[in-house]
């Protein structure tokens, strides 16, 4: 099964493709989608949307999961990230479909064995499960990649979580 893992954003998009076989995970690519900061908001969502279709169209994955937004301080930042992911959302479902949404617990969780570990503990099981040389940068990436491991082994073990 072909994963993309998506963590979103508006300056910088994390995205995660795996391959997943049998409790066997192999990355495919990882990455982000930048936006200029120069440029006006819906213009960042326009080029967030057509950089996912050529993601979805280049992997053409079998689920995509995403990361619930979660957001405590700043309710600007939040609702621009909201309209992002909504973006990334409608991209996704007219190319794929399958898809699933995890919140930062449930992804601490499912990585590490832990709801509270931190973004350290996080990047280093990322790194040790698919057998990387080195975490993957930027943090975002590596966030992404986690998502689609969460994905992997919630699919594995029968409960999916469809949005």
């Amino acid at each position: 099964m072909r994963i993309l893992g998506i963590d979103p954003g508006l300056a910088i998009i994390g995205y995660g493709v795996i391959d997943s076989d049998r409790g066997k995970h192999t990355v495919v690519d990882v990455g982000v989608i930048q936006t200029p900061k120069t440029e006006n908001v819906p213009a960042r969502l326009h080029m967030i949307y057509d950089a996912m279709l050529t993601l979805l169209d280049k992997y053409r994955p079998d689920h995509i999961a995403l990361e619930e937004l979660f957001f405590t301080k700043n309710i600007t930042t939040g609702i621009n990230v909201a309209q992002a992911r909504g973006v990334i959302l409608l991209a996704c479902v007219d190319r794929c479909g399958r898809l699933y949404e995890y919140t930062p617990m449930q992804i601490k969780q499912a990585i590490t064995g832990y709801g509270r570990a931190d973004k350290h503990q996080i990047q280093a099981m990322v790194t040790r499960l698919l057998r990387l040389k080195a975490i993957p940068r930027p943090d975002d990436a590596a966030d992404a990649l986690a998502v689609a491991l969460t994905h992997a082994q919630t699919a594995r073990l029968g409960g999916l979580f469809s949005i």
